[in-house]
């Protein structure tokens, strides 16, 4: 008997305070959401503000859904974050926060993006969509800072084919290789990667008994890079 007493005493107590939960409206949601996002609760601000831009208040929702982009690009969410900076600018075309939706999207591409061994199909993507941001606003404050961010990605694919070129080496498949090599060296940059390619050219070449071709590579390499070590771990072959 005292056991079902108690089990119905727990359903009057659960019951109880079912009635007196509080419902939030729309905008006690929201405030609370901007407390939390305030307080660097990013994860729970995320969900609130999903909250009241699902809800479709025509006065809340541009903000929540901006707000809950934020929230997610500020704990590295990155594909949740780009997502709803897509959806916001979709939505939303003609809001003041716009350029920056579409700036942060493009830096969510970037930050998706895999290392220069794997596939480079999203640094392409970011790329492309720097690149628009650039072409529809050309008076941004982060105009220099999209600039940063397409070399950046434009160098990881140059370090792609550089890699691509070093594993055929690998492999032994020189002629490959070589092409690989001369894509990084033909864009006339002064870097490591330059440097290596040269290096790796002159030595395949020399390999090949193509010597004319090689002595042409090693006078490159030596004369951008004098005194480097590749240029003197090949000096030896070409006095």
């Amino acid at each position: 008997m005292k056991k079902y007493l108690l089990i119905i005493m727990a359903i009057l107590i659960l019951g109880a305070c079912a009635r007196t939960s509080v419902v939030l409206s729309t905008e006690e949601k929201l405030a609370k959401a901007d407390e939390l996002y305030a307080r660097g609760k990013y994860a729970r601000a995320a969900e609130l503000y999903g909250d009241v831009y699902f809800e479709r208040q025509s006065a809340s929702s541009a903000r929540a859904l901006m707000r809950q982009a934020d929230s997610y690009f500020k704990i590295n969410k990155f594909p949740e974050a780009r997502l709803s900076y897509q959806e916001f600018t979709e939505s939303f075309p003609t809001h003041p926060e716009v350029s920056t939706a579409v700036f942060r999207y493009a830096v969510c591409l970037y930050e998706e993006s895999k290392g220069p061994q794997y596939d480079q199909t999203e640094t392409l993507q970011a790329i492309d969509a720097f690149r628009r941001f650039l072409d529809k606003y050309p008076n941004s404050e982060r105009f220099d800072d999209a600039l940063g961010y397409i070399k950046k990605a434009q160098y990881k694919l140059i370090e792609k084919r550089f890699l691509t070129g070093y594993t055929y080496y690998k492999m032994k498949d020189y002629s490959s290789a070589l092409m690989f090599f001369k894509e990084v060296t033909d864009l006339g940059n002064t870097d490591r990667l330059d440097r290596e390619s040269l290096y790796y050219s002159a030595k395949l070449l020399r390999k090949q008994k193509l010597m004319d071709e090689a002595r042409e590579q090693f006078d490159k390499l030596s004369e951008k890079y004098p005194g480097s070590k590749e240029s003197k771990k090949l000096g030896k072959y070409f006095k």
